[in-house]
């Protein structure tokens, strides 16, 4: 019989087969799932770039009430991270990673100890949403850079075209700020306050980098303790050194530090469960919504000046923003069967 073994009967799998078609559902047993890119932008989105946004003005609230330093708010946040040491403890996991991985979990943990201390101490000097417009701009671009050298990972046209509309936004915003800087001393300072929101980007975008490097059990919480444990050993000796310790006794104060620690490690955690799942470039990315959360609230909360370039850059970015998501947005139907 022609197209079968001539002993078991079985097919001959030598000659081309036709194409088949995947079997047909019934329409109740239909079901679409987003794919993992999908899943890790939208972890970014709600829980990276939401909660991120109030982190900024929050950490300007504590600022402008007490004069709170930004390294003492780094090691207040870095507190929120060490109870996760317990967690590790009742899994049988060892604190600081597994030995042949300990030192770029470490060089993790240093970075974003890098970024967060210089987006801190940027927040200070600067406009709360322009600070998370450079630091957010620069992470983006630096990502895809690196990911293209190091990682050779290639993007869409669709996700290019978002990636360069989001970056466009964001020099929409904070491009009038930096053409009109005023000179003397309160124009270096808000130089050097972009600088410092710049550098906090490239440390972030190389941090996602390592984090993509890490394949071990407990990686997620291994990193977020370390985080903590990094961030106290360099900023408690850098408080004393560079700046001077303050007790806030008002209850404003305290409750913003508070709020920073938490949507602080909300984010944290969601960011680097969405750089495991979608393209660091593409994260970043869809992390710009920080600068649209962080906009409003300079606005109705600190009631400083939101000019109309940063209403049409946030308008920008939101739109590119959807159109990363949507290009991203695949349904794998149920039953299909996968090469």
């Amino acid at each position: 019989m022609a197209g079968s073994h001539p002993y078991f009967n079985l097919p001959d799998f030598t000659q081309p087969s036709p194409p088949s078609t995947p079997p047909s559902l019934p329409s109740h047993q239909r079901c679409c799932r987003p794919s993992d890119a999908t899943k890790g932008l939208l972890v970014a989105l709600l829980g990276g770039g939401l909660p991120a946004g109030f982190v900024g003005p929050f950490s300007r609230m504590a600022y402008q009430a007490s004069h709170f330093p930004s390294l003492e708010l780094l090691i207040c946040r870095c507190l929120f991270h060490l109870p996760i040491a317990l967690l590790l403890k009742l899994r049988g996991d060892p604190l600081l990673g597994p030995p042949d991985v300990r030192g770029r979990a470490c060089l993790h943990a240093l970075l974003n100890v890098l970024s967060i201390g210089c987006a801190y101490s940027a927040v200070q000097v600067v406009p709360a949403g322009n600070a998370a417009t450079v630091r957010k701009g620069s992470s983006t671009v630096c990502s895809a850079l690196l990911a293209l050298c190091l990682e050779s990972q290639g993007l869409s046209g669709y996700d290019w075209c978002g990636l360069l509309g989001s970056t466009l936004g964001l020099i929409i915003i904070v491009g009038p700020g930096l053409g009109t800087l005023q000179e003397g001393t309160t124009g270096l300072y808000t130089a050097l306050g972009y600088v410092l929101a710049f550098l906090g980007g490239l440390a972030l975008s190389l941090g996602l980098l390592v984090y993509r490097s890490l394949h071990f059990p407990s990686c997620l919480p291994t990193v977020a303790f370390l985080f903590g444990l990094v961030g106290l050993l360099g900023s408690v000796p850098g408080l004393f050194v560079l700046q001077t310790p303050v007790l806030p006794n008002d209850p404003l104060s305290w409750s913003c530090v508070g709020a920073v620690g938490i949507l602080a490690l909300v984010s944290f955690v969601c960011v680097s469960y969405a750089v495991t799942k979608a393209h660091p470039a593409l994260v970043c990315a869809v992390l710009h919504s920080e600068v649209v959360v962080a906009l409003m609230l300079q606005y109705y909360v600190l009631y400083e000046t939101v000019a109309p370039s940063d209403i049409m850059g946030a308008g920008v970015v939101l739109g590119s923003i959807a159109i990363i998501t949507a290009q991203n947005l695949s349904c794998e139907k149920e039953g299909q069967v996968e090469e």
